[in-house]
């Protein structure tokens, strides 16, 4: 009997028929040779159940029958692909033994998984993983299979992850859209994902300025000008900025301090998958989704890169042989330039920021592979050019810089100079005909990133200095920006946190919001659903976004929303895929848990939703909004396209349009109408395309009709 190899997809299974079966017979379903037939799944040929599937009375949403709790998960196949199950079950019935092919990774191992298990077979297991699809590497995995029982506890992790989905899901958007009288969706990841974006709009909006004033200084030795920053306490009156300007301006004074450090700026990691989504989205605007397709692309289609698919920034040390093969592949192509200064030496397995085993587990670093790419889409060929180079740079030094900082004082007022000066380009050679990318860093919003140059400064410290220029800059503190799909996915690796620091997010790495191969499909899905949506790249959650998490919050059931408990879950997902946690464990927590969330949710009042005064810790507690009507007891609450008062039947005519100006009135926009008359700063475009700033006003109290207070530039 011939062995059935099992791959993920068409494209692969006969990309490796062409390897082990070049002259196999060609099926519509499957490639047949002497040795092997094989065939594919085409993604998920199999789901859990939905709940009618164990009882019909749960056709009907009741809150009388949550939670729902399986006592095992029952299969159905997908009826789009069920063909294809079939024939996978009629072609094992012709094998002694079965290959699972499928990606190499978490959820391929579910997708075999469910397969074997649907279909009840008995065949021993062999498992082809593999990092790339070249020939040379489908070869050298046949002839090192391992076996399946190896991933017994990656199988178990998958199965975890999908069933807890399934619990916390079901349950979850059940108990709320029948309370709630509102189809709601909620999810493990996805509404930690939403509550995410919700608490940063919510510190945007209720964000309030403040002026400060910066006075910045031009100093000149000889032929010798530089520029250097006024250093002391925030300056929020102007008086004591121009005070200062007038002490300085056209005086002598003295350097304090010279100093000048030599640094040494690495060449950048390796890129995993989130780490190459979010540079494609910052560089090229690229949803996640999309830069994953690419990816996608080029790992199956053109075979030009390896799985995409990772969470590993590293090699091991069976790579680095392939990763100087590589390298001389790309000799004769348009990176041949670079080739030429590459230096092999550098990279070796003693070199921890390359090769670091580790640190690899499912999947090394995604890398260019052997084949030289031929015909690539432009965005295809953008996202090719990003590996490359990073690929590139780990073959080349670091670059040096001298770090210059100048301590001035004029009229006992000191002034600080900070001047980067190149040596060495090394690395940056790579990336010098790049155009370059706004980067919006805070450091270098305000100024504090030093400057760049070639240029060395050669100041005398005990020559006196010129202040021959001075001028004051008016500022204002700004909010934290909004999330896009790049820095979105940067707070779905650290489940929120503020993590700048690149060793720091190595460790946050398997307790992040989802993984690699799993967040850019949870945007989309938030985009589907309608609580998010995209507005000049910008991540903007909608009006039955902010609903959803203030439902969940107010229903005592902050947890759900919570992305460091959902961060730990992820984390527990990983361990029982070492095999160093119970999966026993893990869905008896997930179980207790769904039956919480119905709890809490069953004790709610079935109200309609008031706008509270929602902060992003939210309490069970209300603090609801009165009606500004002269003599009305009511208080506002949410309807599709308007607030309104909750005492409209008995006449009152307060109502406060959602659209209104070109604008979709949040929440708090409509909470600073009521209790302070106006909005703050908006910023608008008029009909000829022209951006201004204004406030809206709450012109009438009594029918809630507004008007725009326009700002003076």
């Amino acid at each position: 009997m011939k062995t059935l190899v099992v791959a993920e997809k068409p494209s692969m299974g006969r990309t490796i028929a062409a390897v082990i079966e070049p002259k196999g017979k060609n099926y519509k379903t499957y490639i047949e040779g002497e040795r092997y037939i094989i065939s594919w799944a085409i993604g998920h040929l199999l789901e859990l159940a939905n709940p009618e599937k164990y009882d019909t009375r749960y056709k009907k949403w009741s809150m009388d029958d949550l939670p729902i709790i399986p006592s095992s998960f029952k299969l159905v196949p997908n009826y789009k692909t069920r063909d294809q199950l079939k024939v996978i079950g009629d072609l094992a019935t012709r094998s002694n033994m079965i290959i699972n092919a499928c990606d190499a990774g978490r959820e391929g191992q579910l997708i075999f998984h469910l397969i074997f298990r649907y279909l009840r077979l008995k065949h021993s297991v062999k498992r082809l993983w593999i990092s790339d699809l070249t020939p040379d590497t489908i070869r050298q995995g046949f002839q090192n299979l391992k076996e399946e029982s190896h991933y017994a506890n990656l199988t178990k992790a998958a199965q975890a992850r999908s069933e807890a989905d399934w619990l916390v899901g079901i349950n979850g958007s059940r108990a709320l859209t029948v309370k709630f009288n509102d189809l709601l969706s909620v999810g493990r990841v996805q509404t930690p994902v939403l509550a995410l974006i919700y608490d940063r709009q919510w510190e945007i909006e209720n964000f309030h300025p403040e002026t400060y004033f910066e006075v910045f200084a031009e100093f000149k030795q000889d032929t010798v000008h530089y520029k250097g920053k006024w250093q002391g306490e925030k300056l929020s009156d102007r008086g004591q900025a121009e005070a200062i300007m007038v002490k300085v301006k056209n005086k002598v004074g003295k350097i304090e301090s010279n100093v000048t450090k030599d640094t040494k700026e690495y060449p950048f990691k390796l890129y995993d998958l989130t780490l190459l989504q979010r540079e494609a989205n910052a560089r090229y605007h690229f949803s996640a989704k999309k830069t994953l397709d690419l990816a996608q692309a080029l790992y199956e289609k053109h075979k030009v890169i390896t799985y995409p698919r990772t969470n590993s920034n590293y090699v091991t040390e069976q790579n680095i042989p392939e990763m100087h093969r590589t390298l001389e592949v790309l000799r004769g192509t348009d990176y041949g330039k670079w080739v030429d200064g590459a230096q092999k030496q550098l990279v070796h397995k003693n070199n921890k920021s390359i090769c670091n085993p580790s640190k690899v587990e499912d999947h090394h670093a995604i890398l260019p592979t052997i084949k030289k790419a031929g015909k690539l889409s432009p965005d295809e060929h953008k996202l090719y050019d990003l590996i490359v180079r990073r690929f590139l740079a780990q073959f080349y030094p670091p670059a040096e810089y001298k770090l210059h900082t100048i301590v001035s004082v004029v009229e006992e007022e000191r002034f600080k100079t900070q001047v980067k000066q190149r040596v060495i380009e090394g690395w940056k050679a790579i990336y010098a005909d790049w155009s370059k990318v706004k980067d919006k860093d805070r450091k270098q919003q305000q100024g504090e990133e030093p400057e760049e140059t070639d240029a060395s400064i050669n100041l005398n410290p005990n020559q006196a200095i010129y202040c021959n220029k001075v001028k004051i800059d008016q500022k204002e503190t700004k909010p934290p920006s909004m999330y896009n799909e790049g820095t979105l996915l940067k707070a779905m690796e650290s489940a929120g946190k503020q993590v700048e620091d690149e060793e720091l997010r190595e460790v946050m790495k398997d307790s992040g919001l989802g993984t690699p191969a799993t967040r850019a499909a949870i945007i989309e899905r938030l985009k589907k659903v309608g609580y998010i949506e995209s507005m000049k790249r910008q991540m903007m959650i909608t009006i039955k976004g902010r609903s959803t998490i203030e439902r969940i919050r107010q229903a005592g059931i902050q947890l759900l929303t919570s992305p460091e408990m959902t961060g730990q879950w992820e984390r527990r997902l990983h361990d029982i895929s070492r095999g160093t946690a119970s999966e026993s464990g893990f869905m008896e927590r997930v179980k207790t848990f769904a039956s919480f969330i119905v709890g809490q949710v069953k004790q709610q009042p079935s109200t309609k939703e008031s706008l509270v005064l929602a902060t992003p810790s939210h309490t069970k507690e209300t603090n609801q909004i009165p009606c500004p009507r002269e003599g009305c007891q009511g208080h506002i609450f949410t309807g599709k396209k308007a607030y309104g008062c909750s005492l409209y039947k008995e006449g009152c005519k307060f109502v406060v349009w959602k659209q209104n100006f070109g604008k979709s009135l949040t929440p708090n926009m409509v909470k600073d109408l009521i209790i302070k008359g106006k909005t703050n700063k908006l910023k608008f475009t008029s009909k000829n395309g022209n951006p201004y700033e204004a406030k809206i006003v709450l012109k009438d109290k009594n029918s809630g009709q507004l008007e725009l207070e326009f700002i003076k530039s």
